[in-house]
């Protein structure tokens, strides 16, 4: 079965929802279905994020979707790749690769100068994907955030 990936939009909206559910809850998040699909809706509307559908055999296996940021220090648009998720029967079938090459296409077609993301210091699997995609690891900044 062949494998393509493609920009997702609001057709799509129930095709997505239950994937981005299952990374919702991988990340500990209890079951809410209408949540993330309320979630995904409102960033289609406003168009404040980027959304790549993986399919295989007209199936959706996988998503990743980036928020566009911008470095004040160098001046640049960057995107945050904030969520990767493949379903976990389709595993080791190349999507979660498809989908980061995708993404750094796009990035790169909308001028992007970089990609970043973060991701569970115990995730071995998704880190040494991201390694031998040329991903590198930041060893100069630590990462803080604020709970409000």
């Amino acid at each position: 079965m062949t494998l393509s990936i493609r920009s997702a939009d609001i057709h799509d909206l129930d095709r997505l929802a239950p994937l981005f559910d299952a990374y919702r809850q991988f990340y500990r998040q209890p079951p809410d279905l209408a949540r993330a699909r309320a979630f995904l809706a409102e960033r289609f509307a406003h168009q404040e994020s980027l959304v790549l559908l993986a399919e295989q055999g007209g199936e959706a296996i996988g998503f990743t979707q980036l928020y566009p940021l911008f470095s004040s220090v160098r001046t640049v648009r960057t995107w945050l790749l904030n969520d990767l998720f493949v379903a976990p029967a389709a595993r080791r079938s190349g999507a979660g690769r498809a989908l980061l090459k995708s993404a750094a296409e796009q990035a790169r077609m909308l001028g992007a100068a970089s990609l970043s993301l973060s991701t569970a210091l115990d995730n071995a699997p998704a880190q040494a994907l991201y390694e031998s995609l040329g991903w590198v690891r930041d060893t100069q900044f630590c990462e803080y955030s604020l709970t409000l």
